[in-house]
């Protein structure tokens, strides 16, 4: 698996593979998004949305690979900002099953565990003094931790609705999951846009999912493999693996015996080809679910992650 200076070289060389602005300028709303050379009109882009959220989504996605070096940086920018605000709009329930557990004192966070506090209690009162809050037990309703590997095809279409399906996707781990969350994208190989033990700018990962071109096979057993290696290395008491493909493979490997060694696995397939998403899903123990552009990511996501 490709990460670090490698994974940026394979990003940078993804990157070069630019559109025109005569190609995007082929998408219907184009000219009004972008009325003139380096421009970018983010009022229209938010009336767009309010119109058709999917096709301005994409070619939003589309802009950040223009040839005009301001309009990809303005595009850039922008969908980074707003990927991360829709993936926040649709409460996600990150809770899991929780248990009672006991902790250091922290103010209405939860009971006095007289039992685990005991001794200062009695202590402050046989000194005749306050207590002190940092020898105290308190007992709360702890919540496991979980971490989330999210798994991108990009051995196919890789521009506009696939590319802001993907982003989005990303935007939605990272905001759930912001200290434990891995996101690679695979055709034949498998490339890190973050690696579960990096520290980058969530921007940053976006536009690194953005930057995907599609190309090559589709190795799945590869790409289950190395989620699974990622939150292998995770100390979350849950363990997620978000695989975001039709699941087609084109490399020999066991998908299903992939599949069957990770802790927990979800799958959003394409609309109207998910046959072969769902019979790995449904082999391996899984959930999936069917996605028609990015702006149904946020709620599909919601739905499978939250058990």
């Amino acid at each position: 698996m490709a990460t670090g200076a490698d994974a940026d070289r394979i990003v940078d060389e993804a990157r070069r593979r630019t559109v025109s602005r005569r190609e995007l300028a082929r998408a219907e709303g184009f000219e009004q998004l972008s009325p003139e050379v380096g421009e970018l009109d983010e009022a229209a882009v938010s009336d767009a949305l309010a119109t058709d959220p999917d096709a301005t989504l994409a070619l939003l996605a589309r802009m950040t690979g223009a040839t005009d070096t301001r309009l990809r940086a303005l595009a850039e920018r922008l969908a980074a900002r707003l990927f991360l605000d829709l993936a926040r709009q649709h409460e996600v329930d990150g809770r899991g099953i929780g248990r009672i557990v006991s902790a250091p004192y922290r103010p209405d966070e939860g009971d006095i565990d007289i039992d685990r506090s005991i001794e200062e209690l009695v202590s402050a009162g046989a000194e005749r003094r306050a207590v002190m809050p940092g020898e105290l037990v308190i007992r709360s309703w702890g919540r496991p931790s979980t971490a989330i590997c999210l798994l991108v095809d990009r051995s196919g279409s890789m521009h506009g609705r696939p590319l802001a399906t993907s982003a989005l996707a990303a935007a939605v781990v990272a905001a759930r999951t912001p200290d434990a969350y891995a996101v690679l994208s695979f055709a034949r190989d498998v490339v890190a846009a973050r690696a579960m033990w990096e520290t980058r700018p969530t921007d940053e990962v976006i536009d690194r999912v953005l930057s995907l071109r599609g190309h090559g096979t589709t190795d799945v057993a590869l790409a289950l493999r190395a989620a699974g290696a990622q939150l292998a290395t995770a100390s979350a008491a849950r363990r997620v693996t978000v695989l975001l493909s039709d699941c087609r493979a084109t490399e020999h490997g066991d998908v299903v015996g992939a599949a069957r060694s990770l802790d927990e696995l979800v799958v959003l397939a394409p609309d109207g080809d998910s046959a072969e998403a769902a019979a790995l899903a449904e082999s391996a123990g899984g959930r999936w679910t069917t996605v028609s552009g990015p702006s149904d990511v946020v709620a599909a996501l919601s739905s499978v992650l939250n058990r």
